[in-house]
């Protein structure tokens, strides 16, 4: 503990000791026990974030990136954020609100629920400014931020969040003010007199100020209040026009929320995790504490509270609404394995030229992290199935290069002992924006720190096959490792190199890819399957380094964004798009829409294709729901047909991907496609034949996939065809256990190894 404090404490040194403007780098610092360096800065020539965060001066620590609303970090006015069910945005006049949900429309290329245009629906604003010139982050808790607005001694603090339906403001210098583009209609109601209930392009919202206040400009574009000597306000939007709906949002709109935080357990004996969300309030006035909280649909399906009658409508679906101040949601893990296992004597044959195939490409053992780390995901699938065929030298050629790689990214200086150029390989943290960088960079992950978790994703994998394999080197080099995993998910809001679980956003339940989120749209994140890649790596990590907190943070991620993506990328249960979508998948989720379309292309194989890779034995889930993987892949081939003019299954890109689709649902169709294949076929990047070859000749064997019954342990699969039901099981531990199924069922698993359990249907 000594050793761990007194680190903090220089790295805390060193980073007050930099001048923050400057990119070049100040020192290599190396691991405090074990292997491994980093760069304190970037080296000199290196692409930087802006060197300007826009924050009170006040807030100091690690500034969360790749959020809902980092452009408020990012830019002196942000843009278009998206705290479901409200959409706002800072402008010169204050706080834009809209609520985008009675206006959401669907075509081809997305489902829409934007915040509209130019002060719809209101503006939130000051009376003594009319023009604020910018908006800095004041403070934040885990799905809640504070933007403060200032000129001079005039201020607007405004709190918002994830699943609020009310915007908390705090005005110092004169009084708040509601503006409209055109005059607002006035609604005649019981609420007292403070409060105010106007109608404006088909939304409803309540205008709500301090008791013995007194609103002023009826029947102009701009309303005032002279707030009794006090200086809040609270606006509120309201779903539907009952009184009732009312009368429950005043009784908690000044019950404003200071700080909103998540916890998780991972519950070994369900295979579950259980996630607690905790806000807490001041009272503005009365005693009222609790809150109303609007639930996503992967929150509602999967929590006992009990809900009030309210709904809004969302981009997600119906959000249900809680009364309180905290709650809990149950998600199981999906089924996993370590590695992509081969069952048969004739599949473990089969496999050997696959693989001597695979690894006689001369490997790239420098690169940028996205594509080096799809070389690393590869070799991580070919390392165990290797082993699983007795060819210790393929096996060996396999780790080889896994060490090669990461040892080199994860040291800063080279063998002369001089610290590293930009072009090689090394990471690098940045003190202004508490980010650890991957160099040679790619797709912004330097000066946007977009996708990190997408590409050290591919890193931590790796290291957990190798650990799994070579603990020492594991334990070795650990807190290099450890600097990959806290950058993209640090479970520690008090760590003071990173922000707190900085790509996973625990109240929408996914991750979110870019840095910055400067787009109307708010943020997004298109490959959902690269993003639970990371969250496994972390997860067998944990397992391969016997470190149960980070197992727990693996698995917590794991299961709930597997439930999201469910939901928002696939709507497995076909009810939550609206009837006017006629996409079959989501790609690409987005603050203020739902888009049919990759950043790279429209190709059918590539908009389906990039929410399935990197297909590893953590891509079970794909086919947890029956019979959703045959309506995809049905719809996959439908739209390929239509842009290609053939019958649809011709694949020209990422064939490979879609095969191993396909054998979700349709295995022998799978296989025959597998095997008519043209003799120079090259897979997708960062797959290889064999791993197709082994993921379709399981399910050839097995059938597909049975999630009616669960373990306690996260690795276990199942299976069943017309005659029997298979359970693999994979005792990763070094000794034996006994592995219990929720049907009673009970299974004795040796030391590292897998058992398959079999009994008929």
């Amino acid at each position: 503990m000594l050793r761990r404090l007194l680190f903090r404490l220089l790295v805390t040194f060193c980073c007050l000791l930099l001048p923050l403007p400057a990119a070049s780098a100040q020192q290599v610092v190396q691991a405090e026990s074990g292997s491994g360096s980093w760069l304190i800065g970037l080296p000199p020539g290196s692409r930087t974030p802006p060197r300007t965060i826009y924050r009170s001066p006040q807030l100091q620590g690690p500034m969360p990136t790749n959020d809902w609303w980092s452009s408020l970090a990012w830019m002196p006015l942000s843009e278009a954020m998206y705290p479901h069910p409200l959409a706002v945005q800072t402008v010169p006049a204050g706080l834009q609100i809209a609520y985008p949900g009675p206006s959401i429309t669907a075509n081809q290329a997305a489902i829409f629920g934007h915040i509209g245009g130019p002060g719809s629906d209101l503006i939130l604003g000051h009376s003594e400014v009319t023009s604020f010139p910018e908006a800095t982050v004041d403070s934040f808790s885990d799905w809640f931020v504070t933007a403060r607005m200032q000129r001079e001694q005039h201020s607007l603090l405004l709190t918002f969040g994830h699943g609020s339906p009310y915007v908390f403001a705090v005005c110092a210098g004169g009084y708040p003010t509601v503006s409209f583009k055109t005059p607002p209609r006035i609604e005649t109601t019981d609420a007292p007199p403070q409060v105010l209930v106007v109608s404006v392009l088909n939304r409803r919202y309540a205008l709500i100020a301090p008791a013995g206040s007194r609103w002023n400009g009826q029947g102009t574009t701009r309303l005032s209040t002279d707030t009794a000597g006090k200086n809040w306000l609270t606006i509120a939007v309201l779903p539907d026009e009952s009184p009732a709906t009312l009368q429950l949002l005043l009784q908690h709109a000044a019950a404003h929320v200071v700080d909103s935080q998540v916890t998780w357990e991972y519950l070994p004996q369900e295979n579950r995790v259980r996630t607690e969300f905790r806000i807490t309030t001041t009272a503005r006035e009365g005693t009222e504490h609790d809150t109303l909280m609007c639930l996503y649909p992967h929150q509602w399906r999967f929590t006992e509270s009990r809900f009030t009658d309210l709904q809004y409508a969302s981009i997600r679906g119906p959000l249900k609404v809680l009364q309180g101040h905290q709650f809990e949601t149950l998600h199981a893990l999906p089924p996993l394995l370590p590695a992509l296992p081969l069952l048969s004597r004739q599949s473990r044959s089969d496999i050997v030229p696959l693989l001597q195939a695979d690894l006689a490409i001369p490997p790239q053992l420098h690169g940028d992290t996205y594509w080096l780390g799809k070389q690393l995901g590869k070799w991580s699938v070919l390392m165990p199935l290797a082993e699983q065929a007795a060819q210790p030298e393929l096996a060996a050629e396999c780790q080889r290069r896994i060490r090669t790689v990461l040892e080199d990214f994860l040291t800063a200086h080279g063998t002369d002992g001089n610290m590293k150029r930009p072009a090689e390989s090394l990471f690098a943290w940045d003190p202004v924006w508490h980010s650890l960088i991957g160099l040679p960079a790619s797709y912004g992950s330097d000066d946007q720190l977009n996708d990190h978790h997408f590409h050290y994703g591919y890193f931590l994998h790796a290291a957990a096959q190798l650990a799994l394999r070579d603990r020492e080197w594991g334990l070795r080099w650990k807190q290099s490792l450890l600097m990959l995993v806290r950058d993209i998910a640090s479970a520690d809001r008090a760590d003071p190199m990173f922000p707190f679980l900085r790509c996973f956003d625990p109240w929408a339940g996914h991750s979110w890819a870019s840095g910055h989120a400067r787009f109307g749209d708010g943020n997004n994140n298109e490959s959902s399957s690269e993003a639970l890649n990371a969250w496994f790596g972390i997860l067998l990590l944990g397992e391969a380094l016997q470190d149960q907190q980070l197992h727990d943070l693996g698995a917590w991620m794991l299961a709930v964004e597997a439930a999201a993506i469910d939901d928002y990328w696939f709507d497995v249960r076909d009810e939550l798009c609206p009837p006017s979508w006629p996409a079959s998948v989501v790609t690409m989720v987005w603050g203020g829409k739902g888009a049919n379309a990759t950043w790279f292309s429209d190709n059918p194989e590539e908009v389906h294709g990039i929410n399935f890779l990197p297909v590893t034995s953590a891509s079970f889930y794909l086919g947890r729901h029956p019979g959703y993987p045959q309506r995809n892949f049905n719809a996959l081939v439908q739209e390929n047909a239509a842009r290609d003019r053939n019958d649809g299954r011709r694949f020209d890109r990422w064939a490979d991907i879609m095969w191993m689709y396909q054998a979700l649902s349709d295995p022998a169709e799978a296989a025959q496609a597998w095997h008519s294949r043209p003799a120079d076929f090259q897979p997708e990047t960062g797959n290889s034949q064999a791993a197709t070859f082994a993921w379709i000749s399981l399910f050839q064997q097995l059938g597909t996939l049975d999630c009616s019954d669960s373990a306690d342990t996260p690795w276990t699969v199942s299976f069943q065809n017309e005659n029997e039901h298979t359970s693999l099981i994979w005792n990763l531990s070094d000794v034996p256990r006994t592995v219990r199924f929720q049907n009673t069922q009970t299974v004795e698993c040796p030391p590292r190894t897998l058992k398959v359990f079999t009994r008929p249907r």
